[in-house]
């Protein structure tokens, strides 16, 4: 578990934040409102596995947090003229399959053929629905794509 003794530095004072690798940023760029967008998303299925307490979809979901911390630590480390360090944490294919896997079997068991409207059936399902508005992350898909771009010109 990770222990936070101070939780404010004020090196942002002047309307910037630091990345992973040191080099600042101001705090409006789109890499750090991708990276907000991901706090939030982890957030609200934070909310999902209180509800929830000790349960196999509690689980599923902290799984899911794990990984969005991974892809807020890939977001927050500039790519570089040279290859990563070992240390950077990179989101890899698998892990967007399994979410992808994820989702799908959680939507297939809570809706089946009855559709959306299920979400008002059930606590789990109302709590499952913030997936549909953690959307943004195709705006981080088409930041990462444009992370690739950039790879491909170098």
């Amino acid at each position: 578990m990770v222990k936070l003794n101070k939780i404010y530095t004020r090196t942002g004072d002047d309307g910037t934040t630091g990345l992973v690798d040191g080099t600042r940023v101001a705090k409006s760029d789109a890499r750090m409102a991708a990276i907000g967008d991901v706090d939030e998303a982890n957030s609200a299925i934070g909310i999902a596995v209180t509800a929830l307490g000790e349960s196999d979809h509690a689980a599923l979901l902290q799984g899911i947090q794990n990984d969005l911390f991974d892809l807020g630590a890939d977001l927050a480390t500039p790519i570089g003229d040279t290859p990563d360090p070992e240390w950077a944490l990179r989101i890899i294919p698998g892990q967007v399959d399994r979410l992808e896997a994820a989702i799908d079997e959680v939507l297939d068991a809570l809706l089946g053929a009855r559709g959306v409207e299920a979400e008002h059936r059930e606590e789990f399902a109302a709590h499952a629905h913030l997936r549909f508005g953690c959307r943004r992350r195709y705006g981080i898909r088409r930041l990462r794509a444009g992370r690739e771009q950039q790879r491909q010109r170098q």
